[in-house]
């Protein structure tokens, strides 16, 4: 395959999902494009970690846990990532290679990634400097693609917002018309750039400096079927389905809803700065409350959405997850964004299910007085 991925934020998560999912379908002899990882943000912080993705050798990843009941843990050596630059210090670098090699986009930019500044694209979509926004960067990137004449690409956006994909294209597209973009680079983006409607599900619980991770071994890509959708690559955790909705809400309302809530818990209760989710479970007092939560507030909501027995799967599969006694993952990194994920995670399920829940609704509640 020619061309290559460029991918969009340097979070460890891409690194033991989409980046390990592409070095086994390599490894398993797929045709897969090489990814360059693209940092966004420009923090001084990550530079040792964008030199290491240009370590030939890899980097490491390592899965632990249980698998069909079974303790597991393999390292692996992700090979999939050729380089890492910086749209800070590379920018007319990743200009040319959006512009004229890129066959794909991934992005996992933050829970924030989609913000976009007032007024940031009003100057037009000329790429001589980046705009601050990831949404701006896309939408020059884009624009020096259509520029260039450039062919159909494909984006994968893995930000756990609501339909990520319709959201970022309608964020791309109004920057667009905020910038006052020609008549035909707007039918380029609605004919020719295809932004897939994604979820990703894994935990990935600590990194390993200066890249790689340590994840667990559940591992989902759900990718909502489309006209002209194309993938890197073919690989188990990779599911094509018809409605991502489903995969979607169990995700977002029950294992990312349980984080918060235990996150909530954590901050208001002056628990241990360290605590990770496997230790404040081991609390007599703390998970009765969590499995109160989802038997008495979540699990009903569900059924009232007619999706009963797949919720209560689900409730029990997540509950396993946080208790895998191989994992650290710690509550303050959860807790980070914490305000804008208790609205995306548990105000969003109260507004979907109109459900009588009484402790989320205070999470809520006590959320937006804080603000």
């Amino acid at each position: 395959m020619t061309g290559l991925i460029l991918q969009f934020g340097t979070s460890r998560f891409l690194q033991a999902h989409a980046d390990l999912f592409l070095h086994e379908a390599r490894e398993a002899g797929q045709d897969v494009p090489p990814v360059v990882i693209v940092q966004t943000s420009g923090s001084a912080e990550r530079a040792g970690r964008l030199a290491a993705f240009s370590d030939p050798a890899g980097f490491p990843v390592v899965i632990r846990g249980l698998e069909n009941g079974t303790a597991v843990e393999r390292r692996v050596a992700v090979k999939s990532v050729s380089r890492g630059l910086s749209t800070a210090r590379d920018w007319a670098e990743v200009v040319d290679l959006f512009a004229d090699k890129a066959d794909f986009v991934l992005s996992n930019t933050g829970d924030a990634g989609y913000a976009v500044t007032p007024g940031e694209a009003s100057s037009g979509l000329g790429a001589d400097t980046p705009l601050a926004s990831f949404p701006g960067k896309l939408a020059q990137l884009l624009y020096a693609r259509w520029q260039r004449g450039g062919r159909p690409l494909t984006v994968l956006p893995c930000e756990l917002i609501n339909r990520n994909g319709p959201v970022l294209k309608a964020v791309v597209r109004e920057l667009a018309a905020t910038a006052n973009a020609p008549a035909d680079f707007m039918r380029f983006l609605e004919q020719d750039v295809l932004f897939a409607n994604t979820l990703v599900d894994r935990i990935v619980s600590e990194p390993i400096e200066p890249a790689g991770a340590v994840a667990e071994p559940y591992a989902l890509w759900a990718i909502e079927c489309a006209p002209s959708l194309h993938l890197p690559c073919e690989h188990p955790s990779i599911v094509l389905t018809d409605d991502l909705e489903p995969y979607e809400r169990l995700k977002l309302h029950i294992l990312n809803l349980g984080h918060s809530v235990l996150a909530d818990i954590w901050q208001y209760e002056g628990r241990p700065a360290d605590e990770t989710v496997r230790a404040i479970l081991a609390d007599p007092s703390i998970a009765p409350r969590l499995e109160a939560i989802y038997r008495d507030e979540v699990l009903p909501g569900f059924t009232a959405r007619g999706m009963e027995d797949a919720a209560r799967a689900y409730v029990a599969t997540t509950m396993d997850r946080f208790r895998n006694p191989y994992l650290d993952h710690r509550i303050a990194d959860i807790a980070g964004n914490h305000a804008l994920k208790v609205e995306r995670r548990i105000a969003a399920f109260l507004d979907w299910t109109n459900a009588q829940a009484p402790v989320l609704s205070s999470i809520v509640s006590r959320q937006r007085a804080a603000i």
